[in-house]
């Protein structure tokens, strides 16, 4: 009996190390299914006007250029984004693909958190919160005819936030689906708009600098809320690098730079308990164990419809 037992103890060992192996590699594959459902399942939600705020950005768009038709190319790429060809529904399917390559990431750590923040991230709840920036964007073009939707008003937001009033667009200054921050001759950053969304150098207050961008942002649902889940490892680096290089020509002149997530603004209304639950924009970059992961949406198939909620007329009453 002894010498079967000191027989089967290699045996039993390799079972028991193999019990106490790595599950990462598991739980991506696992989270990369799901996500790839979820984003196809939000793609026919948004083609099918299930999403509230994605109707609301193309009824604005199209009320708006009755009146200033001279921004109808504008608009109709703002609009976009109520439908699977915006920029930041494909993101996700550029994240998508990305996740599927381990050579994108630094190590496993970094996989496993993408793969749980990319299947968040299409939560059409999450999404529809998202689509608030382009909505308000539209909104203040509108010069207030049309309303705001989960944020106090533009005056409210700048007053609140001591912000500086960067002009139409500025919701969108600093997310990696608009545009991106590039160097100056003088060494200094500032926001270059992708495509027709250059448009908007015509509408804002001169150039935005990152260094007076960062210490006088306004509100906005990316900025300050949906960052976390809605930037990609690759992006987060290209932030943190603008950051890093700023804060050191601060510091050779003797001058402190915070970076412009370090303080959360004050805007948002009536967000999903999604968003409300989500991790500050701030700590995009800073991975904790995988292990330690608690999704808020273990049920795969508990997708709300952000297209059954009532919603006000899209003209502000007078």
């Amino acid at each position: 009996m002894a010498a079967m037992l000191m027989r089967m103890f290699p045996l039993l060992l390799l079972l028991l190390l193999g019990g106490c192996g790595d599950d990462r590699p598991e739980r991506i594959a696992q989270f990369q299914q799901l996500a790839q459902e979820r984003v196809a399942y939000l793609g026919s939600a948004l083609e099918k006007g299930e999403i509230r705020n994605a109707n609301l950005l193309k009824q604005y768009a199209n009320l708006l250029q009755t009146q200033k038709p001279e921004l109808t190319p504008l608009l109709e790429e703002l609009a976009k984004d109520a439908s699977t060809q915006g920029p930041m529904y494909n993101s996700l399917k550029r994240r998508l693909e990305e996740l599927g390559n381990s050579s994108n990431f630094v190590d496993l750590d970094q996989q496993l958190e993408e793969a749980q923040n990319l299947y968040q991230a299409a939560d059409p709840s999450l999404y529809n919160d998202m689509l608030s920036d382009p909505v308000n964007v539209v909104a203040d073009m509108s010069n207030g005819a049309l309303a705001r939707v989960n944020a106090i008003s533009r005056e409210a937001a700048v007053l609140a936030n001591g912000a500086e009033d960067f002009g139409a667009g500025s919701q969108l200054v600093g997310n990696p689906a608009y545009g991106s921050w590039q160097t100056g001759s003088n060494g200094m950053s500032f926001w270059a708009w992708y495509g027709m969304y250059s448009m908007f150098s015509n509408l804002v207050r001169g150039p935005v600098s990152y260094d007076r961008w960062s210490s006088r942002r306004d509100y906005s649902y990316y900025n300050d809320v949906g960052r976390y889940r809605y930037t990609s490892p690759k992006q987060a680096q290209a932030q943190n690098q603008t950051f890093e290089r700023t804060k050191k020509q601060f510091n050779n002149q003797g001058k402190r730079f915070d970076s412009p997530y370090a303080k959360s603004r004050a805007g948002s209304t009536s967000l999903s308990r999604q968003s409300s639950s989500a991790p500050k924009a701030s700590t995009v970059g800073k991975r904790s164990s995988g292990s330690k992961f608690r999704s808020n949406y273990a049920n795969s198939s508990n997708f709300r419809n952000s297209g059954s909620r009532t919603t006000r007329g899209v003209r502000r009453g007078k």
